[in-house]
């Protein structure tokens, strides 16, 4: 990960990070599904990396999936989500990172809403909330 603008030694990530966000963050873990402080947020403002506070989403492009972790169906304009294939659990599929520390944020499907037909479906561990 040191291809990155923001990098840290791992001690630093641990103390800055509580566990859970270590473990998704650093890790790519997957928080349990409507346990998430923001799965079910819906207050105006911007959702920023909480490892390096990136601005990532909009509230007005985040919808209720029903899958118990915060979606949005379009990141913020301007690249800050970067793509990577995901071959891991047996499963082919699309992980998301802040492209400003790698932070693992979590995966993007294409079964969201209009406009764009993604769902970028997020851990409430790889975000922090800034009210409009």
């Amino acid at each position: 990960m040191s291809d990155y603008k923001v990098h840290k030694p791992d001690a630093e990530w641990r103390a800055q990070l509580d566990d859970m966000q270590y473990r998704v963050t650093r890790h790519a873990a997957t928080e349990r599904a409507f346990t998430g402080k923001f799965w079910d947020h819906f207050e105006d403002g911007t959702y920023q990396c909480v490892c390096c506070g990136a601005p990532l989403f909009d509230a007005r492009t985040k919808f209720d999936a029903g899958c118990g972790w915060p979606s949005y169906f379009e990141p913020i304009r301007g690249g800050i989500i970067e793509r990577v294939m995901d071959h891991s659990h047996g499963m082919v599929r699309v992980e998301v990172r802040c492209q400003d520390c790698g932070a693992h944020l979590g995966h993007v499907f294409d079964d969201g809403p209009a406009p764009t037909g993604e769902r970028f479906c997020i851990n409430s561990a790889a975000i922090d909330f800034k009210p409009r």
